[in-house]
């Protein structure tokens, strides 16, 4: 509220009335702080007020609405709140298993309220089941296995299921079989089957990589055991998937709650005469003599004490422990609250040594009988010489200078191998023999951590959720997706809005995934051109009205945002951004506008100066020309980002007017870098401000950076 009136004074505009949110049994409602700080407006919404929350909740205070009971606990990372049955918690290593009595290690993650992503644990559990970094490939291991719980609409529905299927027997991405156990319930909240498939079948989509499917009567939980023992020992025998098909019924209506007796009436009356399973299997056990009465009610007694217990510990817990809730340990990332356990991040500039190695092998593997890929290696060479470096070997001297570190390095998507323009080259194929491949970077130093780089399936969504299970588990490799072109992230959207953008804040989860997303309006048409920044842009947590006052300013707004997302202009640049990302001291996703007409622009090149200790990313790039030596002749100041630079300058030579106009870039767009754009526009007294882009005004950057360049200057001036 305070936020809000101090928009509505500097805007100078009246506020005549506060709207509540509706009344509803389990929801409380907002804005009565403010209808507090303003007496006398009107207020509309429901008549009822809640007066809990004309305060501020402070932690362990016990709150009453209506007939629910609330205790707040104290969560240092102020989590956005969620059903507990989509959080996860890292198992404990002493929990025993439920049949066999054996300690078990039983992690668990995280599953969204629709269906789309109930399959991100299947890439995300893959990781386990490879084994700890720096493991490169997957491991055949008797004590883990994967289990996978699904429902059967989604199952059925979701295209996700079946890409997933289809990255099980991928050198790169295959676990080595996984149990998937449908709970086939028969319905889809509402929906009856025969309008959920066309199948006869939930689970008919397995059939595509013939994996044996199992029918079982979910009322007969000896069956169930012996059905699930059996799909245990095909997995473990030959290392395939297997379908457990748990055929059975919904005793209440969705989530517990619905009123199902609306559209599935008779169903739901032939439900009410069954008896639950438990009591079905207790009479058979009584009649059959294995146990009595008593013994059933002393059972039933000590599962109903064991719940009590728990429930009256909770009532002790202070706070919420942020290492509980992760489905891997982070060892050395963040003490008990949740806190990094540093604010610094180490240089990322390399000594030239290192640099000149790793540009000699990028460019000297001889390649017989293949003039093309021999004069790209031949030109390599040369940069090195020439103490140079374009795109592609900026992204190999990042990627092998972080190998000799120790970090371990994943790069997926389609086409990576090579490069969707054919700039990467990571892998080497032999002309004369088939499959005979050479990967230089595994052959960079002694002892260093391996480098996989991986075409994927024609899939985004499933692909993009592998890694970033890969990612969530493995907070000391640096892991990269790449799209084929920036637009066709979409097929992944439910990934990237569910699971990395808000992923901390719904589960206190970090990761450190990178996105490469080419862009650039010089594509192949409107399907080849944009990597939509707009979309991501939008999704930035910052608050655009709010010059930030922090110490680190850099560090902190890192740690504070909920992704980054850059567009670099050189290749130094990106050099050091891959750099940053890992060593860091803590995860944040990070998103990269990467280009694809500056990998062989001939300005776009950086020197080795640019990469040498002591260097490291530069949010904001200053002009450095003319205009920057007498800033106060200066007419307009034109700030950018990404490629259109190299227009602009052209332009601006074309014209003559290097004394005229400054261009500034912003490499990294959010967080936003308040601190150094006021010291640019406070640089050029007499000009004025414009925002240049190549995309069209409501897309873009433009609608993102406007009110936060107005925030910088305290609204002196316009913004253009």
């Amino acid at each position: 509220p305070f936020q809000l009136l101090e928009i509505v004074r500097r805007e100078e505009v009246v506020l005549r009335a506060v709207l509540t949110t509706h009344h509803h049994w389990d929801h409380a409602r907002g804005n009565e702080e403010l209808a507090r700080l303003c007496p006398g407006l009107r207020v509309y919404g429901a008549d009822e007020r809640i007066g809990a929350l004309t305060h501020k909740v402070a932690p362990n205070e016990e709150l009453t609405f209506g007939a629910i009971h609330v205790r707040c606990l104290f969560t240092p990372c102020h989590t956005s709140g969620h059903m507990c049955y989509f959080m996860w918690e890292d198992g404990s290593p002493d929990a025993p298993a439920l049949f066999s009595g054996t300690p078990t290690l039983l992690p668990r993650t995280p599953s969204p309220p629709h269906a789309p992503g109930a399959n991100l644990p299947h890439p995300s559990v893959r990781l386990r089941v490879w084994g700890p970094p720096p493991l490169a490939q997957p491991r055949v291991t008797p004590q883990v296995m994967s289990i996978l719980l699904h429902g059967d609409a989604a199952f059925a529905g979701q295209g996700i299921v079946y890409e997933t299927f289809h990255l099980s027997d991928l050198p790169s991405y295959t676990t080595h079989g996984t149990v998937h156990v449908v709970v086939n319930n028969q319905i889809g909240f509402t929906t009856d089957p025969r309008m959920a498939r066309s199948s006869p079948y939930p689970t008919d989509v397995a059939r595509v990589v013939n994996a044996p499917i199992f029918h079982v009567n979910a009322d007969d939980p000896e069956a169930v055991v012996y059905v699930c023992n059996v799909a245990a020992e095909w997995r473990s025998t030959f290392h395939k998937d297997v379908v457990v098909d748990l055929v059975c019924y919904r005793r209440n209506g969705h989530n517990e709650m619905d009123e199902p007796m609306f559209t599935q009436p008779l169903m739901y009356k032939q439900i009410r005469k069954q008896k639950p399973v438990l009591q079905k299997y207790a009479e058979l056990l009584i009649s059959q003599g294995v146990v009595n009465q008593p013994e059933y009610e002393e059972e039933i007694a000590k599962y109903d004490k064991i719940c009590e217990e728990a429930h009256a510990r909770s009532k002790d817990e202070k706070i919420l422990h942020i290492k509980h809730w992760l489905d891997s340990p982070w060892p050395g990332f963040f003490t008990l609250d949740g806190q990094p356990r540093s604010m610094t991040c180490p240089s990322t500039g390399l000594n030239e040594e290192d640099l000149t190695h790793i540009g000699q092998v990028a460019s000297s593997v001889p390649v017989e009988d293949f003039t093309s890929l021999s004069r790209i290696l031949k030109t390599r060479g040369e940069m090195v010489k020439n103490r140079t470096v374009d795109w592609a070997l900026a992204e190999y001297m990042a990627f092998g200078s972080l190998l000799k570190e120790g970090i371990h390095i994943r790069l997926s998507g389609q086409d990576v191998e090579r490069g969707t323009f054919s700039h990467r080259h990571h892998v080497l194929h032999d002309q004369n023999v088939d499959k005979r491949t050479c990967i230089p970077m595994n052959h960079l130093w002694p002892n260093q951590a391996p480098y996989t780089v991986c075409n994927s399936s024609l899939s985004e969504y499933g692909v993009l959720g592998f890694e970033l299970g890969f990612a969530m588990a493995s907070p000391n490799a640096l892991v990269l997706w790449e799209a084929q072109f920036g637009d066709f992230h979409n097929t992944a959207q439910c990934i990237i809005d569910q699971f990395i953008c808000p992923g901390q804040a719904k589960w206190v989860r970090q990761n450190g995934i990178v996105l490469l997303l080419p862009h650039g309006m010089e594509g192949m048409g409107p399907e080849h051109s944009s990597a939509r920044p707009e979309r991501f842009l939008q999704m930035c947590n910052d608050d655009p009205d709010v010059f930030p006052k922090l110490d680190d300013f850099d560090v902190r707004q890192l740690y504070d945002c909920n992704w980054i997302v850059v567009n670099c202009s050189t290749p130094a640049n990106f050099f050091h951004v891959l750099r940053r990302q890992i060593l860091l001291p803590f995860r944040k996703p990070l998103i990269i506008f990467t280009p694809k007409s500056l990998l062989r622009h001939p300005e776009a090149r950086s020197s080795f100066d640019d990469m040498l200790p002591g260097t490291h990313f530069l949010r904001v790039i200053p002009d450095s020309g003319p205009a920057a030596q007498n800033p106060a002749n200066v007419k307009r100041v034109l700030f950018c980002t990404g490629k259109v630079y190299y227009d602009l300058t052209r332009e601006r030579k074309a014209r003559q007017m290097e004394a005229d106009v400054a261009i500034t870039r912003v490499e990294q767009l959010s967080p936003f870098p308040f601190d150094l754009l006021q010291k640019e526009a406070q640089k050029y007294p007499n000009a004025e401000l414009v925002w240049c882009q190549e995309e069209h005004k409501n897309q873009g950057y433009y609608d993102y950076v406007k009110p936060r360049l107005r925030t910088t200057i305290n609204r002196a001036k316009p913004v253009w």
